[in-house]
């Protein structure tokens, strides 16, 4: 269910932020000690003293809701209707009526605070790419306007405005990743393998020739198939998982008309969040999405 009471209610929305800030026990953001003690209030918010740096802070310090005349309430609702309805920013702006250009600030503010995923591949592994267009969007001073001519069919790099987006699933944990690259080569395939807990690895791909390399390397035990000849599964022997999952990515990025490639990296990074949201009811994915930034 939608948690509609958070996005009704100011104390509502900052009990939730301070129940999941807090959860480990209260801390001071700036010297990280836990030597703190209640000290009045800062509106609906909880303010603290710490007494080892004799400072104050409130539950949105040192958060990207910090510094922020617009309600909290409204910046969980984007974050929510951002990550479970894959909203764009021009919707948000008449949701929750603030200008455009401080919905995209915070959400900008809110990917760049989500880490960056960390392989580490038990395996069997499926790797498999897709191509998504991503130029320069907009005008910048000294810069022509954006190309529209993205169009151009079959592999592309990030120079050529199609950069490509590696898709790995890891059978052993089931994690899934994407990862955007500056090509599809070998250099940046190994790179993406090279975490490992055990060798060799074994990695399920199609017929893409960069990945031949990794045939006489004994590092891996490389098994593929190929989709030119009608091959797409052999048993446990497929990559259709990666396909699924990457199947999924530019739905994501259709709503948003265009995704400069300098910040594709952020939005893939908000596109994973969002698949762990999906079987999580409502407060619990929106908890889950405000840890992921503090």
């Amino acid at each position: 269910m939608i948690p509609l009471d958070v996005f009704g209610s100011e104390s509502v929305a900052a009990d939730l932020l301070q129940q999941v800030r807090w959860r480990n026990g209260v801390s001071c953001p700036r010297c990280r000690s836990d030597l703190t003690v209640k000290n009045g209030s800062y509106g609906h918010f909880q303010r603290y003293l710490c007494k080892n740096c004799d400072r104050t802070f409130n539950d949105k310090t040192g958060t990207i809701f910090a510094h922020s005349k617009v309600a909290l309430r409204k910046w969980l609702f984007a974050i929510y209707a951002f990550l479970r309805f894959n909203t764009s920013l021009r919707q948000l702006q008449l949701e929750i009526d603030v200008q455009y250009k401080t919905i995209y600030q915070r959400v900008e503010r809110f990917t760049k605070a989500l880490d960056a995923p960390s392989l580490d591949l038990v395996g069997p592994v499926e790797i498999d790419e897709v191509y998504v267009s991503a130029g320069m969007k907009g005008r910048e001073r000294d810069r022509p306007s954006r190309s529209r001519g993205l169009s151009t069919r079959g592999r592309g790099s990030y120079d050529q405005d199609k950069p490509p987006v590696f898709t790995i699933v890891d059978r052993g944990t089931g994690n899934r990743y994407v990862i955007p690259a500056k090509s599809a080569d070998e250099s940046t395939i190994r790179l993406l393998l090279a975490n490992r807990e055990k060798e060799p690895l074994t990695v399920y791909s199609d017929g893409f020739r960069a990945y031949d390399p990794l045939n006489e390397d004994d590092a891996f035990n490389r098994e593929y198939v190929v989709h030119g000849d009608g091959e797409y599964a052999d048993e446990d022997l497929h990559v259709n998982t990666c396909e699924s999952h990457g199947s999924l990515l530019r739905p994501w990025l259709l709503p948003h008309r265009g995704i400069s490639k300098d910040k594709l990296t952020r939005y893939l990074r908000a596109f994973q969040l969002r698949r762990k949201l999906l079987r999580k009811p409502g407060r619990k994915a929106l908890k889950h999405a405000i840890k992921a930034t503090l």
